[in-house]
């Protein structure tokens, strides 16, 4: 898993993954400059920079080069979403505090999303009524063990 970017190495790929299309430094640059003070170098060292650690590809063109990003924000989100629960030393106790602190409109995206991944979920699962879980070995999902 990769390192979370920096603050402006994610400025930088905000924008290579907002316009989906390879950019110039210039381009980049313009457009952080409507935000902040940057010199041309900087964005220049920044793109090297995540073309070094493979978070975009570069092709030349005239003295310059065209940056292009590898994967999407989506699936860098992913992985650090990820690499997050593996540290846990209770990865279903993260996923609840996770889940708790979803707004209404994540939990729908997490639906959305789960039925893409398993089509079998259930549209609508009541957030009160927790799934029948086996409390103990040998017990059957909703049945009191003997």
């Amino acid at each position: 898993m990769p390192r979370p970017l920096g603050e402006l190495e994610d400025a930088v790929m905000t924008r290579v993954w907002k316009w989906n299309r390879p950019v110039t430094v210039r381009e980049v640059l313009e457009d952080l400059q409507q935000e902040r003070s940057i010199a041309y170098t900087t964005v220049m060292t920044v793109l090297d920079n995540l073309h070094q650690k493979g978070w975009v590809r570069r092709e030349a063109e005239g003295r310059a080069y065209r940056y292009e990003a590898v994967s999407t924000r989506a699936a860098y989100s992913a992985a650090l979403m990820n690499d997050a629960w593996a540290q846990s030393d209770n990865p279903a106790a993260a996923l609840v505090a996770f889940f708790g602190m979803m707004s209404p409109q994540q939990r729908e995206a997490l639906r959305d999303a789960m039925r893409i991944v398993q089509p079998e979920v259930p549209a609508e699962v009541p957030p009160e009524v927790p799934p029948e879980v086996p409390s103990g070995p040998g017990e059957a999902a909703g049945r009191p063990g003997r």
